[in-house]
């Protein structure tokens, strides 16, 4: 059986791989994503070029160090025409993006790259496409109070499998992808991997 690490704290993506009878062991890369955003932004990179570069930044970190393992790095984004948004720091900036979102479609990126001794394997990327309903402030701030912080910080603004579904008129996309981890695809390379 092929060794993986999975360069993420988030519960959700190693929930998914447990689901998936993938064992993986955590081990978080700690990169610095504002740092790696604001740069990419500078250089006036798309957000799926972002999510992409973070990833393999996240996967390739830890497979530096950790020669004998595959690295599994993801990284998720929103696409609002164009405008990359971030996970939220606190519950205002949340309420601004759910503003920002609201009645707009948007697309939700989510990369993942696999690296072996430092560099990159494999990679691939995903879209989803999200309608967002017309809310009123009172509905988002309804809302709003509904979600821990631990969801709402770790899962940008909306939990898609909870409360979050919610929240749009439309959704076209896997559900694994919104929720930061296409694993139809990670499981095949994995199974074709020798």
């Amino acid at each position: 059986m092929v060794k993986i690490i999975l360069a993420s704290k988030s519960k959700v993506r190693k929930n998914i791989l447990d689901q998936n009878n993938i064992p993986v062991q955590v081990q978080p890369s700690n990169v610095d994503e504002d740092v790696v955003k604001e740069s990419l932004l500078k250089e006036k990179s798309s957000p799926e070029n972002i999510s992409k570069s973070l990833a393999e930044l996240k996967a390739n970190k830890i497979s530096q160090k950790e020669n004998d393992f595959l690295v599994l790095g993801a990284d998720s984004v929103i696409d609002l025409n164009g405008e990359l948004i971030s996970k939220p720091k606190d519950r205002q900036e949340a309420m601004n993006i759910l503003q920002k979102l609201n009645g707009k479609k948007h697309y939700l990126i989510s990369s993942v790259c696999i690296s072996k001794n430092g560099s990159m394997v494999w990679n691939y990327t995903d879209k989803a496409i999200l309608t967002m309903k017309t809310m009123t402030k009172k509905d988002l701030e309804s809302y709003l109070s509904k979600i821990s912080d631990e969801a709402l910080y770790a899962y940008n603004v909306y939990q898609i499998e909870g409360e979050g579904k919610n929240l749009f008129s439309n959704i076209e996309g896997d559900k694994n992808t919104i929720m930061g981890l296409p694993i139809k695809e990670i499981k095949e390379y994995l199974n074709n991997y020798k």
